[in-house]
């Protein structure tokens, strides 16, 4: 009996940990926008298509936050391991273009903020035993 709580309240901590990691990566990516769309810096600019990309990238975290708290384990571990590489892979390229430009430090500050999360995303998704089974 209580290995049960022990298992459903390690499920539920793993779960709020991952959702919170989802939240800081689009607070990183959207706090990066910000700086970059009022200094009219980078190498992506504010016009209509890269923001419609930005837009994008800010909704993948926040219906990643929800659906990690409310799909079932299984499917939740799969979608955050294939998320958090696709965000780690996304982030690395932006990080390419930001070095190439040569681009303002801050994108990179807030670039490794993204980064850190979408690989902690992953490797927190990795670990995540199945409780069911």
């Amino acid at each position: 009996m209580n290995t049960n709580k022990e298992t459903a309240r390690n499920l539920l901590d793993v779960r709020i940990i991952l959702a919170v990691l989802w939240v800081a990566g689009m607070l990183s990516s959207l706090n990066g926008d910000t700086y970059r769309l009022s200094a009219a810096t980078g190498p992506i600019g504010g016009n209509p298509k890269w923001l419609s990309v930005f837009a994008a990238v800010i909704v993948g975290h926040v219906f990643m936050s929800v659906l990690t708290l409310t799909l079932k384990s299984p499917v939740s571990r799969w979608a955050n391991r294939i998320m958090g590489i696709f965000y780690a892979v996304i982030t690395l390229v932006y990080c390419f273009m930001v070095l190439v430009s040569r681009s303002a430090g801050y994108e990179i500050v807030w670039a490794t903020g993204q980064l850190v999360c979408a690989l902690l995303v992953v490797w927190y998704a990795w670990k995540w035993t199945n409780p069911e089974g």
